[in-house]
Formats: structure tokens, C-alpha cells, sequence
């Protein structure tokens, strides 16, 4: 068989997970692999007894990390809530991972999510022939999660129409999702949860109703606030993905990495990072997310094409892409902010030559 692309969380981690649930003597909730404090260590690395080291998944807040575990030890749902690229779905798959050992049951919000995605779905060949019938019953997710006491993720909920959001309502609220059409309904076991993420930013979001924001606790995820913070992230996922990828390349250099992370701050914030010119804001988020791939494709690059050193021409394609996403108005901005902060800083010479080189 060959070796899957990405894994899953559980499986990528499954020594840190092993290693914390042997050492874990918290109490467990009904059906949970860990305690909540065994989660959050998952989370948010730390050092075992025994001196195994565990991993930093998510970089930043610790007391966010655990007011979310801490919200799944009840009957509310968790919404992760935050600007595209602040590492939603990729806490909400550790989250998954951790409690319950699967982060599979998974559901993709789009515009075109409909209510068979959320609640069930029917084989409407068996459906023909055999008239209703639970074999002839497509089993979602959602009903998953609820039958074996485990979470359910719902990736970019304000994607999917408000009239198909609502149908969570009695899911959330009641714990129960009827089926009509068998006179029956399935009730959830002890264990079970959701967790969904949202952002505003994008172009296509469906506000929440009311009703359905009162089953969830918001848990808001911030941009790194420090730039040392932001390099942290950046330095540790490309690692991780240069490693997934096999790629034959040293390891970006620290100011390397520190010049792209300077770079999507000033341009994101508006201000250089000593305060003293203001600049015009891009279209797009520029968020953290966004300079690990500017990192990776530039480490491609180089592996495949240059001598395996990250250069500034490794990375610059990736730079003009992550920043002009409108071909008018952020090529003025992107070409204003070459001229006026990258030209003038020496040691950024090589990048303003590689960028300008591009044309846009």
C-alpha cells in the first residue's frame, strides 16, 4: 500500500498521544482518550515525567486552548472562530485527535452543503426498491459522531445557507436527531460533541442565527501577537511539512524566515515594524498560514531547482502571490512597499531585486 499523503492527526502523533495517556492520572470524561489537562499538554507541548518531550501544536494563548477543552467537557459546542490562516481546522483536528482518538468525522462546509450532508442521506436505489428503511439510510458524520459518543468537525460552517445551519439546532440543543421518515430518532452517547470553525474575512459568509449561536462557545483565535511568536509557528510547520515532503534542502536560515514573517506583519498591520511609515493594507490576510507556504514553495525551489539553500528568488514568486491577490489595487501596494521600505534596507537588497524581477 502506498504511504498516504497526509495523516491523520492521530496517526502523525500517535506516540506523543500513547506517551501522555500513560502518564495521564486526571479524570477522563465519559469516553475520552485523555484528561482535559492531558489535552491541553497535547496541545500546547510540554515535557512528561519521564523527560518525553510533546509537541507544540498550536503556539500562542494556553488559556484559550483551555477554556475550548474545557467547553467540550460539557454540552455546549465549540466554535473556533477567527481570520483565515489562524490555525482553526488544524486546532480543531488536534482537538478531535486527542479526545477522541478520530478526527475523521469530518464535514465540509460549502455554499452547496445541503442538510442530507449534516443530518443523513438516503441509497435511493435501495430506497426504490425497499421503501424507507434504516439500510437504506447513508449515514453522516454528524449521526456517526452521535452513535459512537465522538466529535464531529464542521469545517467553515458560515459557508453553508443559514437554512441548512439551523438544522443543528435540535442536534445541539435536544442531543437527538430524528428521522421521520423510520418513526425513530438517534440519540447521542456521552462523549459526543462538535466542533466547527467560522471566519468573516472571506467573500460568501452566511451569518449564525441567534439561536444557533447559543449553542456554541466562541472561542476567538488571534493572529500571533508577537512577532517571535509568529516566527516560532512559521520555523516549526515548515520543518514538519519540509520533512512530509521529503524535500532535499537545509533548513531556512532564522533571519530568512524572520524577513518573510516581517514582511506579512508590516504589510498586514499598516506601519513598518518601527512605527515610522505607514503603509497601504493588501486585499488579502497575509496570515501565518500563508508565509509557511511561502517558505515550502521556496524550499521546492531550491531543492529541485537550486543547490538546496532558501534565496531570496526562492521565495519571491511566493511573496508576490501571497500579496497581490488583486492584480490592481494590491500591485500598487506591493510595489509602493518595495520602493519604500524593502529598497532601502540593505541586508533586503537581494529580495528587492528577486521581487522586481517578477512582473506583475
Amino acid at each position: 500500500m502506498a504511504n498516504v499523503q497526509r495523516q491523520h492527526a492521530e496517526e502523525q502523533f500517535a506516540e506523543e498521544l500513547e506517551a501522555l495517556k500513560k502518564q495521564d492520572t486526571g479524570d477522563r470524561p465519559v469516553n475520552w482518550h485523555l484528561s482535559p489537562r492531558a489535552v491541553v499538554t497535547y496541545l500546547t507541548g510540554g515535557k512528561l515525567k519521564n523527560g518525553f518531550e510533546v509537541s507544540a501544536k498550536y503556539i500562542g494563548n494556553r488559556r484559550l486552548m483551555e477554556i475550548a477543552v474545557a467547553t467540550l467537557t460539557t454540552d455546549r459546542a465549540l466554535l473556533l472562530y477567527g481570520l483565515p490562516g489562524t490555525a482553526k481546522s488544524w486546532v480543531s483536528e488536534h482537538l478531535a485527535a486527542a479526545i477522541t482518538g478520530d478526527s475523521t468525522m469530518l464535514i465540509q462546509g460549502t455554499a452547496g452543503t445541503g442538510e442530507e450532508a449534516i443530518r443523513y442521506g438516503w441509497n435511493y436505489a435501495r430506497l426504490l426498491a425497499e421503501g424507507p428503511s434504516e439500510q437504506a439510510l447513508v449515514v453522516t458524520p454528524m449521526m456517526r459522531a452521535m452513535k459512537e459518543g465522538k466529535i464531529c468537525r464542521i469545517e467553515e460552517l458560515t459557508r453553508i445557507g443559514a437554512d441548512v445551519q439551523d438544522t443543528l439546532i435540535t442536534v445541539l440543543s435536544e442531543k437527538t436527531m430524528p428521522v421521520p421518515e423510520l418513526n425513530m430518532e438517534v440519540q447521542a452517547i456521552e462523549g459526543f460533541n462538535v466542533i466547527a470553525t467560522a471566519n468573516n474575512r472571506d467573500k460568501g459568509v452566511n451569518e449564525l442565527s441567534s439561536a444557533l449561536k447559543r449553542r456554541f462557545n466562541t472561542v476567538i483565535l488571534p493572529v500571533p501577537e508577537s512577532m517571535q511568536e509568529e516566527v516560532d509557528i512559521v520555523q516549526r510547520r515548515v520543518s514538519s511539512l519540509a520533512k512530509a515532503y521529503k524535500l532535499n534542502a537545509e533548513a531556512p536560515s532564522l533571519p530568512e524566515i524572520q524577513r518573510i514573517v516581517t514582511i506579512f506583519r508590516e504589510l498586514r498591520n499598516g506601519v513598518t515594524a518601527d512605527g515610522k511609515i505607514k503603509l497601504k493594507v493588501p486585499s488579502g490576510t497575509l496570515s501565518t498560514a500563508e508565509a509557511i507556504s511561502v517558505v515550502n514553495s521556496g524550499l521546492a525551489l531550491a531543492a529541485h531547482f537550486g543547490d538546496g539553500r532558501l534565496t531570496a528568488s526562492d521565495v519571491a514568486s511566493g511573496l508576490v502571490g501571497a500579496v497581490v491577490k488583486d492584480p490592481v489595487q494590491d500591485k500598487v501596494v506591493w510595489n509602493e512597499y518595495l520602493e519604500t521600505v524593502v529598497k532601502t534596507r540593505e541586508e533586503w537588497r537581494d529580495v528587492y531585486r528577486a521581487c522586481k524581477d517578477i512582473s506583475i
